[in-house]
């Protein structure tokens, strides 16, 4: 009891600067009449003084008793227009999003009054009734929003500075077979609506070409170079998702699609975009459902690509650099390494000449050691 009373005493060692009875440092800062105590988390009273100076700094720019009383959903509402013109379509989109989810959870409260244990109650009672990309998701939203309140002078600590990721389990990467991916295009073709509207253009466009949604429908026909046979991919006014433009060969399969579409047009514009559409992904799910196959979306498309492009032993590299990844083909090898190791012992079996040919059969003791194994 006496060393918990000794723990709690503060004695002042300088000017907002405190020390408890075992040496741990504490600043008492005022600002707007009212007193703010935090730990400076030290015993060093160099590191102290540093830290009490910075929380100074942080107090001094906390203004107005209307701004340091602003409501969650309004301080919400600023930072999703603050950061509008940086996020891409599609991002924009989750955060808002994830705003539904978490707007429940602290409506009507004052930034300043959501601490560890308000957090706290929205992961235990939200984390409980969604996936963990969807929690995720909803706390790196809530992490940036106080961190907007922060700059804003609205609070002075990040009360989800705490709060860690949940594991998300690994994807399964869906990838239609040959025959799969020739009937959903069939069921596409037999579609007056995908034909008119471009969907079964876009489909075969993006697994000729292994580009994303958003990369596919900013592509125009300027962007086709036939004379260096190459197609240039921006990603448009938002760019693509590492921001790096990149030129990838106009395959042989994506060269006739986009020769039978100008030709369909009619010698289009330079400037015109070869698709009008967002995404293919209703009439690819209106085919898949037709053929009688999985629900495969669009960026199984991009993995339909990436797999053909494996099968024909081209190098993790030279495809990471197709599809826009910079890490040299580390994440084509992980995500499809698998392929390689089936492909690769379907070739191995083609290796069957020698010198001294033998009948093909199995020794006896591999047979039992099979069996063993079994």
């Amino acid at each position: 009891m006496k060393a918990e009373q000794k723990s709690q005493s503060l004695s002042r060692v300088g000017e907002c600067l405190y020390r408890n009875g075992i040496g741990v440092y504490f600043a008492l800062v005022k600002v707007g009449g009212k007193q703010i105590k935090r730990s400076l988390k030290t015993n060093d009273l160099a590191l102290a003084k540093r830290r009490v100076s910075e929380l100074r700094k942080k107090a001094e720019r906390m203004h107005g008793k209307e701004t340091r009383d602003m409501q969650f959903e309004e301080l919400a509402g600023l930072w999703m227009e603050s950061v509008k013109g940086n996020l891409k379509e599609a991002s924009h989109d989750r955060r808002r999003v994830a705003l539904v989810g978490l707007t429940p959870f602290f409506k009507n409260m004052p930034m300043r009054s959501i601490g560890f244990h308000e957090v706290e109650a929205w992961q235990n009672r939200r984390g409980a009734t969604i996936s963990a990309r969807s929690h995720n998701i909803e706390l790196e939203t809530l992490k940036l929003i106080f961190a907007y309140a922060m700059k804003r002078g609205i609070v002075l600590d990040n009360p989800t500075d705490d709060f860690k990721r949940r594991k998300q389990p690994k994807a399964v990467v869906e990838i239609p077979t040959h025959a799969e991916f020739a009937a959903i295009v069939e069921q596409l073709r037999a579609s007056k609506r995908s034909l008119a509207f471009g969907a079964a253009d876009m489909v075969e466009f993006l697994a000729y070409s292994g580009m994303r949604v958003a990369e596919a429908r900013e592509v125009r026909f300027r962007d086709v170079n036939f004379k260096l046979n190459t197609v240039l991919v921006t990603g448009g006014e938002y760019g693509t998702k590492n921001h790096h433009e990149r030129s990838i060969p106009l395959f042989p399969a994506l060269r006739n699609l986009i020769v039978r579409i100008i030709e369909e047009r009619g010698n289009p514009s330079p400037d015109t975009r070869i698709f009008n559409i967002p995404s293919p992904r209703g009439g690819l799910k209106a085919a898949c459902i037709r053929a009688g196959l999985k629900r495969y979306n669009v960026h199984s498309l991009r993995h339909f690509f990436a797999s053909n492009a494996i099968e024909k032993n081209i190098t993790f590299a030279t495809i990471a650099g197709w599809l826009g990844h910079s890490d040299g083909g580390i994440l084509v090898g992980g995500t499809y390494g698998h392929l390689r190791r089936e492909f690769s012992d379907e070739m191995a079996l083609r290796m069957n000449f020698s010198a001294n040919p033998t009948p093909e059969s199995v020794p006896a003791f591999a047979v039992v050691s099979q069996e063993n194994a079994a």
